[in-house]
């Protein structure tokens, strides 16, 4: 979807609105992407405007730096290991609030992010909201599995391609040292159940499929759309 003037609009209201969720002596995670840094840069603002006093723990080294050209003051997870919210993007959300995340191959840490806080909420644009998943799942990898868990991922129906660099020669490499392989499942029916089959493959680090998300800001022309999971 080419990023217009409009969807841009929508993209600041609805970083901006998810921005207004944290308080003063909250710790935060701030994640990664092109609407969740509307987000960052608003609660830089609020830092400068408010006086607003927290702490954020980024995902990625796109995050950490946005942070702190932002004002915002950084901690680590091993000194805050228990999180008030994390706020993030996504590639791909269905109609059951089911995520996947890893274009920016930082879904490991994004996993750990999420999963360490009390709430997690995303920020996306309509284009992102899908009634079933399709989005090819990111699974990052060990290199010296990546034979292995490309044959196990095939064996599950999935077409697994290795995530090449862009202006460097040969394979992505995460911030955890390992390679990242796209793998496309066509339509996604149960993502809970492909997670389950994904997880326990000898070398497979994490994979993209996110199933703790609490609520959703929706970017959309109109305004900003707070979707809830239901319990």
């Amino acid at each position: 979807m080419k990023d217009t003037s409009a969807n841009t609009d929508a993209k600041r209201a609805a970083g901006a609105a998810a921005a207004e969720l944290v308080k003063s002596g909250m710790v935060v995670g701030l994640g990664t992407g092109s609407t969740v840094a509307w987000t960052i840069k608003r609660l830089g603002e609020r830092v400068k405007e408010e006086g607003l006093d927290f702490l954020g723990i980024a995902t990625s080294f796109q995050a950490e730096n946005l942070a702190i050209e932002s004002g915002i003051s950084l901690t680590a997870l091993n000194q805050h290991p228990i999180l008030d919210l994390a706020i993030d993007g996504a590639d791909q959300v269905d109609g059951d609030l089911f995520v996947i995340k890893g274009g920016g191959a930082a879904h490991t840490r994004e996993k750990v992010v999420s999963c360490s806080a009390k709430r997690f909420v995303i920020v996306a644009d309509e284009s992102k909201y899908v009634k079933k998943l399709t989005w090819p799942v990111p699974v990052e990898v060990l290199p010296f599995a990546l034979r292995l868990v490309e044959r196990r991922l095939m064996e599950l129906g999935g077409k697994p391609v290795l995530r090449q660099g862009v202006r460097k020669d040969g394979p992505v490499v995460t911030d955890n040292g390992n390679f990242v392989v796209d793998t496309d499942f066509g339509v996604i029916e149960d993502p809970k159940g492909l997670a389950a089959r994904i997880d326990p493959i000898p070398g497979v680090v994490e994979h993209g499929i996110f199933d703790n998300l609490d609520e959703l800001f929706l970017a959309r022309a109109g305004g900003v759309e707070r979707i809830r999971r239901k319990r």
